[in-house]
């Protein structure tokens, strides 16, 4: 799929230019926002969602704070409140804070030098991607190995989420490319429809088999042996291997623990966050309960019926097989530490200790058997 979720437009008003992803899949919009306020708003309304975009949106955003500032003649205290407002925007994702941080040293240098350093965002994240897709199919080709696969996915996690090619779909897509997929079961991702509107939309543009079901579908799957493995993305994973991710992520991997089917995670290293120590400590999102009592403006429960509506859970590390990122592969059940991979800049393969990977036969077989009960 060759769409660009997030470009930069030049011109006498330059604009972050985003594909509309609450427009999808009726129409194929863009939307340009000139100036922060619709920035932000287009984060709020998940025009643009998905960590690895946010990223993106939050590098650029800076520059375009920059631009906007110059045209209407904001003070420095009036600039970095505005790009506060975007840093903040989603909290529990942390690439768009990310992405913000990045370029912020650069503001005194001005917009050339920040919308440059933006850019290497944008280009690193497509590479990531590519990387860590070719990593985490061959940890499930390693351990599922002489036949097509029947996958699960979450939410989305594919071009949309990201800059290019995605990250949980990104495995999918290598895997797809292998002639290693046999079909993927696509959770509609209640409440705003992410699995059936954008993850299926992407699957039929690159012509991969798949079928969309409700999320309470999801479980009962894969304890009936219809589901071979499970990948999905995140938007913040912690420095134990805990991970947000969509709301419904947490019931996979419950449901694959006591099936003994891989759950893998798959996102860049610009997710991690070691200065979050446990998923305890991550800020759970909480969105309006009108996406839960109704939906496209049609109300589906009483009137004044309160909702609880969290954007994310957080999945243990303990349930989780793999977290798969474009540094190496994390086996958190048998070792809880992504601080492992910190100074890694090529591919590790998969890393079981932080110590001697050559060493790594006894946690394998932890891990094996804990998959196996």
């Amino acid at each position: 799929m060759g769409l660009r979720t997030v470009e930069w437009l030049d011109g006498e008003v330059p604009a972050v230019r985003l594909l509309d992803q609450t427009r999808l899949p009726a129409e194929e919009t863009h939307l340009d926002a000139a100036d922060v306020h619709t920035l932000v708003d287009a984060v709020h309304r998940l025009a643009v969602r998905g960590a690895p975009a946010l990223g993106a949106v939050g590098a650029l955003g800076v520059a375009l704070a920059l631009a906007q500032a110059a045209r209407e003649g904001w003070d420095d205290a009036r600039l970095r409140e505005e790009i506060g407002r975007l840093r903040d925007a989603r909290p529990t994702a942390v690439n768009l804070a990310r992405g913000v941080d990045r370029v912020l040293p650069l503001l005194p240098q001005g917009r050339v030098a920040v919308l440059a350093e933006a850019r290497l965002v944008l280009a690193e994240d497509e590479t990531a991607n590519r990387r860590l897709s070719a990593l985490g199919a061959d940890w499930l080709v390693e351990r599922l190995p002489h036949r097509p696969l029947r996958l699960l996915t979450h939410c989305n996690a594919g071009t949309l989420a990201t800059t290019a090619w995605g990250t949980a779909l990104g495995v999918v897509r290598e895997l797809h490319g292998r002639g290693l997929v046999a079909l993927v079961h696509v959770d509609e991702t209640r409440p705003l429809l992410q699995g059936a509107r954008l993850t299926a939309w992407e699957l039929a543009a690159d012509g991969i088999d798949h079928v969309v079901q409700v999320d309470s579908a999801a479980p009962g799957a894969i304890l009936r042996g219809l589901v071979d493995a499970v990948v999905i993305g995140a938007d913040r994973i912690a420095a134990n291997g805990d991970t947000a991710n969509k709301v419904g992520s947490v019931g996979l991997a419950l449901a694959c623990a006591d099936a003994g089917v891989p759950f893998v995670v798959a996102a860049p290293w610009s997710t991690v966050d070691l200065a979050t120590p446990e998923g305890a400590a991550i800020a759970i999102e909480e969105r309006p309960a009108a996406e839960v009592t109704g939906f496209g403006g049609i109300a589906s429960a009483p009137a004044g019926t309160r909702a609880f509506n969290p954007a994310f859970d957080v999945t243990p590390a303990r349930l989780i097989d793999a977290v798969v990122t474009e540094r190496g592969v994390v086996e958190p059940r048998a070792h809880p530490d992504m601080s492992v991979l910190a100074g890694a800049d090529q591919p590790l393969g998969t890393t079981r200790t932080g110590a001697a990977r050559s060493g790594s036969t006894s946690a394998r077989t932890r891990c094996q058997s804990q998959q196996s009960r």
